[in-house]
């Protein structure tokens, strides 16, 4: 899979996507990540890509035709039109199912918004979707399209050592993860739970499902509405609300 990211700051990107699984993922070729900085592509002899928005209002608006030749150009490169989005506060919330989806595609493009936002033509133009983090706003693109590109590449085979170390975290099945633990057995006068050393696997994995239906009946209960539970799930949850009530 190959991943574009747009930006004004291809070296802030680049800084963080050479570190860590993910930059050993780009070593071995699991995942393609490069950063097109959308500055190249501009016209303007002074090398500016906003202008003063039109209506008024404080900052400046990104052009279109920067960010417009900026992608036609890695069109052009690629002998494909990628899919191309646009992080915004805009846009539906990232979810772990949509990262999913985007990582059965073959090319993605990521748009790094700047300054107070993109011109909206370019948007209506070549945009196919719009993602946000969540209901905040923060400077620039480019932590958003870092945090997309990782959580996509996680997924691609051969990035983590297996698909366990992914399918069993939280938010992957539509609940969050059970609680972990690692050596000492016993610290701060608190133990390891015993299922986990007793070598029961049947046991374990009974455990580890029933804490992570505690754990997000707990913490987020939403969840659960969208969750896929079989009947035992159902019944277990049953038992917890009774005992609280």
């Amino acid at each position: 899979m190959r991943i574009d990211i747009l930006t004004l700051f291809p070296e802030m990107c680049l800084s963080v996507l050479n570190e860590s699984i993910i930059g050993r993922a780009r070593e071995s070729g699991n995942v393609t990540i490069e950063c097109r900085n959308i500055r190249d592509y501009t016209l303007d002899k002074h090398n500016r890509v906003d202008d003063a928005p039109y209506g008024g209002g404080t900052g400046m608006i990104m052009q279109a035709q920067p960010i417009y030749d900026c992608f036609e150009s890695l069109c052009s490169q690629l002998g494909a039109r990628p899919h191309l989005v646009y992080m915004s506060p805009k846009g539906k919330v990232l979810t772990q199912a949509k990262a999913k989806e985007l990582s059965q595609l073959e090319n993605i493009a990521i748009l790094c918004g700047h300054y107070e936002g993109v011109d909206e033509r370019v948007i209506e133009e070549i945009v196919d979707e719009e993602i946000s983090l969540g209901d905040y706003v923060i400077t620039g693109g480019e932590l958003p399209a870092l945090i997309l590109a990782d959580c996509i590449s996680r997924m691609l085979p051969g990035v983590l050592p297996n698909e366990d170390a992914y399918t069993l975290e939280s938010h992957y099945s539509g609940l969050l993860e059970y609680p972990q633990y690692t050596r000492p057995f016993e610290w701060h006068g608190k133990t390891v739970p015993e299922v986990l050393i007793s070598g029961h696997h049947a046991n374990i994995q009974k455990w580890q499902r029933e804490k992570s239906l505690e754990v997000t009946l707990a913490k987020r209960p939403d969840l659960l509405r969208d969750a896929e539970l079989s009947k035992q799930d159902k019944a277990y949850l049953a038992s917890l609300e009774t005992d609280n009530k």
